[in-house]
């Protein structure tokens, strides 16, 4: 049940943040949900490191830390993304 949960929050993660970016993304989804989780578990181990991984009622300093690293490994995967296919773009 773990597993599912990490896909299901990579693929909120990953959507959020690709709509937080300027610009279209050319990275396909299944890179954006694994991006996506890659995000979620840097933001638990940033927010473990800042001391606020556990507070009372929701974690809304985890869910920012993981929404930015989300935020900044998708807009570094689709700059890695698009460089690695060449010039060849979608429309």
């Amino acid at each position: 049940m773990g597993w599912l949960w990490a896909i299901i929050v990579g693929l909120v993660l990953g959507l959020i943040a690709k709509a937080v970016i300027p610009g279209k993304q050319h990275i396909p989804l299944w890179l954006t949900i694994i991006l996506g989780m890659i995000g979620a578990i840097g933001g638990n181990a940033i927010a473990r490191a800042a001391g606020v991984d556990a507070t009372s009622g929701i974690d809304w300093w985890r869910h920012a830390f993981q929404l930015v690293a989300a935020v900044i490994l998708v807009g570094l995967g689709d700059r890695a993304y698009t460089a690695a296919r060449g010039s060849k773009r979608r429309a």
